[in-house]
């Protein structure tokens, strides 16, 4: 009976998988599809003749967008971990008065609209002339990331034991030393894990980018994407074959970080 059960979990798993994965599989297939054979029916479940003229196209004009969206990716991840490490280190071990309501209002922060947002950052971007800049769109997608890493960070430094920090203490080392020598080495699966998320966030992100950056010389490749899609447009393995390239990244991160992102959400820094 066990072995019949588990023969069974297996190949419910597989298909399940097979499920989730099929639209991963049809964004690759109609990126190697021509154009003259994407209204085939009933359509291909290979390509039957394969082109790479989507490539071709994320090559010659997508690049720059990718470099965008690396660069506000990796901007936003350096950002949050700044703001957010400190926000946590102080919640969990300082204990600052307000500490509770703080973190009431980290919770209800992440519960406001994206579109809500973009339209108050656009309207003080475009007093200060931040409209369609990159430093404008980490400040921006480091809102959505700040509050959940602070979060993040606070339940995992909770776990370090006080008598650690004491000991660093005795020693003649200040506040700010245990935090850099002690507390961060110790957070490293929670820092892997609001860089991973906070990456993802700032790499996907649409709102902020067509409401802070229409129209710009600076596009995300979210908004490269975009001006593929119109009334008049077709090229549909040029679209597909960009969402391959720019998931790419994200993929590649989540299999690297796979298990440092469980280990930091789901335990603290030391078990007893």
């Amino acid at each position: 009976m066990n072995r019949w059960t588990s023969r069974w979990r297996t190949l419910l798993g597989l298909l399940f998988t097979a499920v989730m994965l099929f639209p991963v599989y049809w964004m690759v297939n109609v990126s190697l599809t021509r154009d003259h054979d994407m209204r085939r029916q009933p359509p291909t479940v290979f390509p039957v003749d394969p082109t790479f003229d989507g490539y071709r196209v994320v090559l010659k004009q997508q690049l720059p967008n990718l470099g965008t969206s690396l660069l506000i990716g990796l901007g936003t991840v350096a950002l949050t971990i700044v703001l957010a490490a400190p926000a946590g280190y102080a919640l969990a071990k300082l204990q600052p008065r307000g500490g509770g309501f703080l973190g009431f209002v980290l919770v209800a922060a992440q519960m406001i609209p994206g579109i809500i947002m973009a339209m108050g950052f656009y309207a003080i971007y475009l007093n200060l002339g931040l409209l369609n800049a990159w430093p404008g769109l980490i400040l921006a997608d480091s809102t959505i990331a700040v509050p959940f890493a602070v979060l993040v960070f606070t339940a995992f430094m909770s776990g370090i034991p006080d008598d650690l920090l004491q000991a660093a203490c005795t020693d003649g080392a200040g506040p700010l030393r245990t935090f850099w020598s002690i507390v961060l080495p110790i957070s490293r699966n929670a820092i892997v894990t609001v860089s991973l998320f906070a990456f993802l966030w700032a790499w996907s992100d649409f709102v902020f980018a067509s409401t802070l950056d229409s129209g710009g010389p600076v596009r995300p490749i979210t908004l490269g994407i975009y001006q593929y899609i119109g009334n008049n447009n077709q090229q549909w393995n040029a679209i597909m074959a960009t969402a391959v390239v720019a998931s790419i990244p994200a993929a590649v991160m989540l299999v690297v970080a796979q298990r440092y992102v469980t280990a930091g959400v789901t335990t603290g820094a030391i078990k007893d």
